[in-house]
C-alpha cells in the first residue's frame, strides 16, 4: 500500500482494513496513536529516568550492588506509575567481573607493553607467555587454511571483517570467535577492536556464559594493526597476566504485567536488558532501550491504553554475561508450561530513533508490519516505514526465538559515531538525544500496542522441527552449534 492509499484509508473509517485482517480498523489505530503521541511528547520521562539513573547508579553490571540499585529503580518507577502486578523475577547466577589486566609484546631483543581490556568470563587467574599468529578475521576458514597454527598459541583476530576481505564473508560475534580459537587449540585470544582512537572494547568472550579456560583480551585498532604489521616479518610473543573474580550471586529480571481485556492469558512481551558493563554507564547499551520500554509501560497507563492480549514489560538482567536473565525466564516457562503463553516477543536493544521494523525472518508477518509502519508513518513521517526482515541472535529475544516464538524489534537510526562506544569506557550519558529516545518510546508503544489489540496475530509460534529449519534458513546454525545452543541432532 502506499502512502497516499494509506492517507486515503485513514478518513475512512467504516471501512474494515482488508488487505490486513490481523489488526483493527486504520481508523481506529490512528485515535490511539495520536493519543499516544501526543502524551508522549509532553510527558515522556524516558530522558530524566536515564539520566538520574546514570547519575546516581552508574554502571549496572550483573550481581554488583549497582545493578540490585538498577533492579529496584525500575522496580519502583513501575509501582510509581500504576502497575498493581510488579514482581522480582530471581535467579541464581556465577557473574564475572573484571580484576588487573596487562599484555607485554616481545621480540627482537625487546619488550613493549600494549594497553589491553580483558574480555568479559576471562580465568580468574591467567599468565602466559606464547607466540602471537596472525589468524585473519578468526572466521573457520582462517584456522582452516593454517592446520595446526594456533595449537598452543595466541591468535590475533580482528573483531570485525577486515577491509579487502572476499566479499560475502560472514562476521562471528567475539565470543564466537574465542571459541573457535579454543576449537583449533589456542590458549589465548587477542581481539582487535575496530574503532579509531585506540578504543577498547569489553564483552563477553564466552559462548555459554561460563568461564573460559583461556585469557581473552582487546587491543586498540591502531594497536592492532600495528602489531599485525609486524608479525609478517617478525615472530613475536604475548605475556598475558590477569586476574578476575567469578562468584555464584542472585540477581532479578524486573517483570510489570499489564492485563489483557480479552485475552489475558496470551501475552505479548517487551523486553530489553536493564545491566551494562562496567567500564561505563551502559547509557548507549542498553540504556536507551530499557528506559524506553519503563516510559512505554508508563505510557501505557498514562493513556488508560487496555489491548486484548496482556503486555508484560520486562527488565532483563544479565544479557551481557550471556543472556543469563532471559535464558532462565524462559527455561522456567518451559518446565511449566506457561511458554505456551507467549506468542509474541519485542526486543529492544540499543534501539534509538526508529525508523521501520524487522519481523526477525518471518515472511508470513511481513505484510502486518508493514501497514502497522504505514500507520504510524501517517503520524509521524520520522518514522520512515523501513523494512528489513532478517532474524539474528546475541540479545535477549534469542531464548525466545528458539522456542519457536516470533520476534519484532524497530530498525534504529542513530549516528553510527554512537556505536564508537559500544562496551566501551565512552559509553556515558552524553550520547544520548533526548528526542531519539523519545522517539523510541513513541512508535514503540504505538507496535506494540497494535500487535497486542490485533484481532489475528501476524506470525504463530513455530513447533520445534519448524524452529530448526528456520534458524538453518537464517544461517544461524554454525553460531548456535558454536554457543551450545543448537538443541537438534
Amino acid at each position: 500500500m502506499n502512502q497516499n492509499s494509506i492517507k486515503l484509508y485513514l478518513l475512512l473509517p467504516i471501512l474494515s482494513f482488508a488487505c490486513n485482517p490481523a489488526t483493527e480498523e486504520p481508523a481506529g489505530l490512528e485515535s490511539v496513536f495520536n493519543k499516544i503521541n501526543n502524551e508522549v511528547l509532553e510527558n515522556s520521562k524516558a530522558y530524566e529516568t536515564l539520566k538520574e539513573s546514570t547519575e546516581v547508579i552508574g554502571h549496572r553490571l550483573t550481581g554488583s550492588e549497582n545493578g540490585a540499585q538498577a533492579e529496584e529503580y525500575t522496580f519502583n518507577k513501575f509501582k510509581e506509575y500504576g502497575f498493581e502486578d510488579v514482581v522480582f523475577d530471581e535467579f541464581e547466577v556465577e557473574a564475572w567481573a573484571r580484576g588487573s589486566v596487562s599484555m607485554s609484546i616481545m621480540g627482537g631483543g625487546s619488550s613493549e607493553d600494549v594497553k589491553v581490556v580483558s574480555l568479559g568470563h576471562s580465568p580468574v587467574e591467567a599468565a602466559v607467555e606464547l607466540e602471537i599468529v596472525d589468524f585473519g578475521n578468526g572466521l573457520r576458514a582462517d584456522y582452516e587454511a593454517n592446520p595446526g597454527g594456533a595449537t598452543n598459541k595466541i591468535p590475533l583476530v580482528y573483531i570485525g571483517i577486515l577491509p579487502n576481505s572476499e566479499e560475502g564473508l560472514k562476521n562471528l560475534h567475539r565470543s564466537e570467535k574465542t571459541a573457535l580459537a579454543r576449537e583449533f587449540g589456542a590458549l589465548g585470544i587477542i581481539i582487535i577492536n575496530q574503532v579509531d582512537g585506540g578504543v577498547l572494547l569489553t564483552g563477553t568472550a564466552s559462548v555459554t556464559g561460563s568461564l573460559l579456560d583461556i585469557p581473552a583480551v582487546c587491543i586498540g585498532k591502531e594497536d592492532g594493526l600495528a602489531l599485525k604489521n609486524r608479525l609478517q616479518t617478525e615472530t613475536l610473543m604475548a605475556k598475558i597476566e590477569m586476574t578476575n573474580s567469578s562468584d555464584v550471586i542472585k540477581a532479578r529480571n524486573v517483570i510489570a504485567t499489564l492485563p489483557g481485556s480479552e485475552l489475558p492469558n496470551e501475552k505479548i512481551i517487551v523486553g530489553g536488558h536493564l545491566d551494562s558493563w562496567d567500564l561505563a554507564t551502559g547509557a548507549i547499551d542498553n540504556g536507551i532501550g530499557s528506559f524506553a520500554i519503563l516510559d512505554m509501560a508508563r505510557t501505557f497507563i498514562a493513556n488508560e491504553l487496555k489491548p486484548k492480549r496482556s503486555v508484560q514489560f520486562i527488565m532483563f538482567m544479565g544479557e551481557e554475561q550471556g543472556l543469563l536473565g532471559s535464558k532462565q525466564l524462559v527455561n522456567k516457562w518451559v518446565e511449566s508450561g506457561e511458554i505456551q503463553n507467549v506468542k509474541y516477543m519485542m526486543n529492544i536493544d540499543m534501539t534509538g530513533n526508529p525508523i521501520g521494523f524487522n519481523p526477525g525472518g518471518r515472511e508470513e508477518a511481513a505484510e502486518f508490519f508493514r501497514e502497522l509502519g504505514g500507520v504510524i508513518n501517517a503520524i509521524d513521517t520520522t518514522f520512515q516505514n523501513t523494512f528489513r526482515n532478517a532474524a539474528g541472535l546475541h540479545s535477549d529475544h534469542q531464548p525466545f526465538l528458539l522456542e519457536g516464538i516470533p520476534i519484532i524489534s524497530m530498525n534504529s537510526n542513530l549516528d553510527r559515531a554512537i556505536y564508537r562506544c559500544y562496551h566501551s569506557d565512552c559509553d556515558s550519558f552524553d550520547l544520548v538525544n533526548e528526542e531519539h529516545i523519545r522517539n523510541t518510546v513513541r512508535f514503540g508503544t504505538m507496535a506494540l500496542y497494535g500487535i497486542a489489540n490485533a484481532d489475528q496475530l501476524p506470525a504463530a509460534k513455530m513447533d520445534s522441527e519448524a524452529t530448526k529449519q528456520f534458524v538453518t534458513d537464517q544461517g544461524l546454525k554454525e553460531k548456535l552449534i558454536l554457543g551450545n545452543d543448537w538443541r537438534w541432532d
